[in-house]
């Protein structure tokens, strides 16, 4: 890695501000309840890794960077809140979009580099250890930098092709959100006169009341599990694992099996239970003590009838619910897998159900106060495992610019997920597998002395 590290030279040219191509609303936007959570005050960072199809003579002509500039400029007439800067209010602490075309710092920070290396001599970011991904993101120093909603860094290599690194603020965008605005990009950079989905704002529906009987804590810091490898000067490192898909079709076969069930066993939940596991024992919880896994359970294209928050095609807010299950780790080490599978299965069922989503978007606008300030002094993050699935957002999908393949998608592990309680799964890259079969990569933040435990675990599926 640090020989990759030493390939990746840089030359940085200014940022400028992209505005959009036409005149846009001056005005202040508020936020669902949803969009304010607390944790989703963070930039979502992720690099698109594109390989010219021309391997042999690369256009070197050609300016990557110019063209999703002015895709960029073209898009934002129709997201025009994310060239806006994100404000506080004073009187309720929540998130606004303040949108001011006469502004001079509205519009959307873009750097412009030139690698002196080839994308083929970094593996196209195809590594087990991310970090090189940080080194192709905008990551804006200051507090005052940070209210951008929207930054994008283009770097061009010496083989033709480019990566755009994308930062946007969870709280306007969810993974289906950045798919749907980042495909606008790639469709109008191609010849589009306008998207193929027009984004929809309408955060007014996910606003929830306020309630007497709001959801109560996870568990208690008390009784939460500790990892002895967790100090003040830990180092914790993104790490990427690679599950191919005879594997996992291995591991449902013996999760049916083991449990004489011929019920439907998704890919996600047989991961999700074996990775939680398989994480606890890497992280030597503490045997007596409590530990969480909480799944994102998506609310678009439900069977809603009747419900008020049915959402339209188009809408880019967050539209996910949090569903959470809380074990012993003595439980979740003894227990066979197939039970842990089954209770991962009944926690989704439930998270699905109307009343159920109702009641927790009440309870996020009830408890959002006593929840920022739990958050400073509640760290329970080695019993945390907050499980991500991006396998089906569409980012790896029909977003090729003519003559460059979008071959490779990875978190950037400079803030929402450099976490240690952060786990994603992803499709297999275009590298490993060109058709995008069932294979399944696993990105997850360790410290670093816990990772070899980690990684004899996910070995060890390998022989089911």
């Amino acid at each position: 890695m640090g020989y990759q590290k030493a390939l990746l030279k840089l030359e940085i040219k200014d940022i400028v501000l992209v505005k959009p191509t036409k005149p846009t609303p001056s005005c202040l936007l508020s936020l669902s309840t949803i969009d304010n959570k607390a944790y989703n005050d963070e930039i979502c960072q992720t690099i698109h890794v594109y390989r010219s199809s021309i391997h042999n003579s690369p256009n070197n002509s050609f300016n990557p960077s110019h063209l999703i500039k002015q895709a960029l400029s073209k898009s934002l007439f129709y997201y025009y809140p994310l060239a806006g800067r994100l404000v506080k209010h004073a009187d309720d602490g929540k998130l606004r979009v303040k949108c001011n075309p006469n502004e001079e710092n509205y519009g959307v920070p873009v750097l412009e580099a030139n690698a002196k290396c080839t994308l083929s001599s970094l593996h196209y970011l195809d590594n087990t250890d991310t970090d090189i991904a940080k080194h192709l993101m905008l990551d804006l120093p200051s507090p005052h930098d940070k209210t951008y909603p929207l930054v994008l860094m283009v770097t061009k290599f010496l083989c033709g092709g480019f990566t755009i690194g994308m930062g946007v603020s969870h709280a306007l965008c969810d993974g289906f959100g950045g798919s749907q605005f980042f495909k606008s990009i790639v469709e109008l950079a191609s010849g589009r006169i306008e998207p193929s989905v027009k984004p929809v704002w309408e955060r007014e529906r996910l606003v929830g009341s306020i309630t007497k009987q709001p959801f109560q804590s996870l568990i208690d810091k008390d009784l939460a599990a500790f990892s002895p490898f967790l100090e003040p000067k830990t180092i914790i490192k993104q790490y990427c694992f690679k599950i191919e898909s005879d594997v996992i079709k291995r591991l449902k076969m013996s999760l049916m099996k083991e449990s004489e069930s011929h019920s439907n066993i998704t890919t996600f939940e047989s991961l999700a239970a074996y990775v939680w596991r398989s994480k606890a024992r890497a992280l030597k919880l503490s045997p007596n003590g409590k530990t969480v896994l909480i799944m994102e359970v998506g609310m678009r294209g439900k069977n809603l009838k009747d419900y008020e928050y049915t959402l339209p095609e188009g809408y880019y807010g967050n539209a996910i619910v949090d569903a959470d299950l809380v074990l012993n780790v003595n439980e979740l080490n003894e227990k066979p897998l197939s039970e842990i599978v089954k209770l991962i299965k009944e926690t989704k069922n439930v998270a699905s159900t109307i009343d159920y989503v109702r009641k927790s978007i009440d309870t996020m606008e009830t408890i959002k106060q006593e929840e920022e300030e739990e958050d400073e002094d509640l760290n329970i993050d080695d019993a945390v495992m907050y499980v991500t699935d991006w396998k089906h957002l569409g980012f790896m999908e029909s977003v090729d610019f003519e003559g460059y393949e979008l071959v490779n998608l990875v978190p950037a592990p400079c803030n929402l997920f450099k976490c240690l309680d952060t786990c994603i799964f992803m499709s297999q890259n275009k590298i490993d597998d060109p058709i995008l079969g069932e294979g399944v990569r696993i990105f997850i933040s360790l410290p670093v002395a816990a990772m070899p435990k980690f990684k004899e675990e996910i070995d060890a599926l390998r022989f089911l």
